[in-house]
């Protein structure tokens, strides 16, 4: 088992504090103010045992996550799930910028090479494989998502000539385009917090692949358009409806993917990629995305927050598309909160599909001073401003759902138990959700 990191390091930013802490006091010492000195101490102090607090906590999760799968310690026959391992390889790169604990990191890159042996082979219950790519053993070493990632399912996928039964298909294998994007964005957080560049150029091989055959024309005309589900092997969609943001994430990973790879790492970008994200912004053009789903409306919400920085860091000015994403977000927001959903028993309620809403909350937070420092870049106009502190309003409600499920009772509920892994993985994102919103 890893060993948790010496307190002293914890709190990640204790430095910074530290700093703080000794300005504040030679500023107060000189005007003499010696009670302001005793409270300044007490915020100081409270903010970082509750800093220290969160991280142990998130160190908790993220520790019975990796017990639970096979990830630490060694030896027990791992189980992966893309979308879960996703979240978890930002957890754990979180926790190392927090603490510089090499552990944390290790972790992560232990986590990737098993999903791409496992998510990126055939399944042992399969007739087929290695690769699901069908490169060599030698090739897929080198290019691991090339034939995509399977999702993690515990039945196989169906047949060719097997009917289709909805609730079914729910727990079977094959590969989800909205699962892949979130794998291409893990891969891009590694190769940043790293400095290695192998891991954002499997993503855009990843991009390339999941693009070339999720995508297509349909047969009577117009704009592209996309499956939802696809067969292991990529060769026949199992679900053909098109997921409702999988056009916007995909629009959006294919731009952070791109800066990453030519300002951090001075790579070329391969030409595909360009027409990718055309082909994305031409599927988005008009298309609906509101939703009253938690999970969904987090997910517009981080988009939104992925949309702010890369304009920042230098990439393409989206201006319009953040405010129609802002503006879903609100009628997502004001339809879920009237509903009463977040009032519900335990029961009721799906944790990691509320840890989506609060993650997306949590890049609310810091949108009004990103777009009010950044004038020249954004809208000049009032409207997105007003959007945004819109949105503002509705951040209480990221406590409101941690403060619920950090409640022991509440997480004795069946749909907590069932549903493990990816609850305690995404509640440790919700946490410390900067590893996840980070790009």
């Amino acid at each position: 088992m890893y060993q948790y990191p010496a307190k002293k390091d914890n709190t990640g930013g204790i430095d910074r504090w530290q700093r703080l802490i000794r300005i504040g006091l030679r500023s107060l010492i000189n005007s003499k103010k010696r009670d302001e000195i005793f409270y300044a101490c007490i915020i100081v102090s409270t903010e970082i045992m509750n800093r220290t607090a969160t991280t142990e906590r998130v160190h908790e999760l993220m520790q019975d996550y990796a017990r639970l799968t096979g990830l630490d310690p060694p030896g027990a026959p791992p189980r992966r799930y893309l979308w879960t391992d996703a979240f978890a390889v930002c957890n754990y790169l979180e926790l190392f910028q927090k603490t510089h604990n090499v552990t944390y990191r290790e972790l992560a890159l232990r986590l990737v090479d098993q999903v791409h042996h496992i998510l990126g082979r055939h399944r042992d219950d399969d007739p087929r494989t290695g690769w699901i790519s069908g490169l060599s053993l030698q090739e897929g070493e080198l290019h691991p998502t090339a034939g995509g990632m399977r999702i993690g399912k515990s039945l196989p996928e169906r047949e060719i000539n097997e009917p289709y039964n909805e609730q079914r298909e729910w727990d079977r294998d094959g590969q989800y385009y909205h699962y892949l994007t979130k794998w291409m964005h893990a891969l891009d957080r590694v190769s940043r917090v790293t400095g290695n560049p192998d891991y954002v150029t499997w993503a855009i091989e990843l991009a390339c692949t999941a693009h070339a055959r999720f995508t297509y024309l349909p047969p009577t005309g117009g704009r592209k358009r996309m499956n939802w589900k696809m067969s292991i092997d990529l060769t026949r969609p199992l679900v053909p409806s098109m997921g409702q943001h999988d056009p916007l994430d995909g629009l959006v990973t294919y731009n952070e993917l791109q800066l990453t790879a030519t300002r951090d790492f001075g790579q070329s970008v391969q030409p595909v990629l360009v027409q990718e994200m055309a082909d994305m912004t031409d599927i988005c053009r008009g298309m609906s995305l509101d939703t009253a789903d938690p999970l969904g409306i987090g997910g517009l919400l981080s988009d939104a927050s992925r949309i702010t920085q890369l304009t920042m860091q230098g990439g393409p000015v989206y201006a319009g598309l953040l405010e129609t994403i802002i503006d879903s977000a609100l009628v997502g927001l004001d339809s879920l909160t009237e509903s009463g959903a977040l009032e519900l028993p335990a029961r009721y309620r799906l944790a990691f599909r509320e840890f989506g809403l609060s993650i997306g909350l949590a890049g609310v937070e810091k949108l009004p001073e990103w777009i009010g420092t950044n004038p020249n870049l954004f809208d000049g106009t009032s409207s997105l401003h007003q959007r945004v502190q819109a949105l503002h309003e509705y951040v209480p409600l990221r406590e409101k759902i941690e403060q619920f499920w950090l409640d022991g009772k509440n997480r004795e509920s069946g749909t907590w138990t069932e549903h493990l892994e990816i609850n305690m993985v995404m509640f440790a994102s919700s946490l410390a959700p900067d590893g996840f919103l980070g790009i």
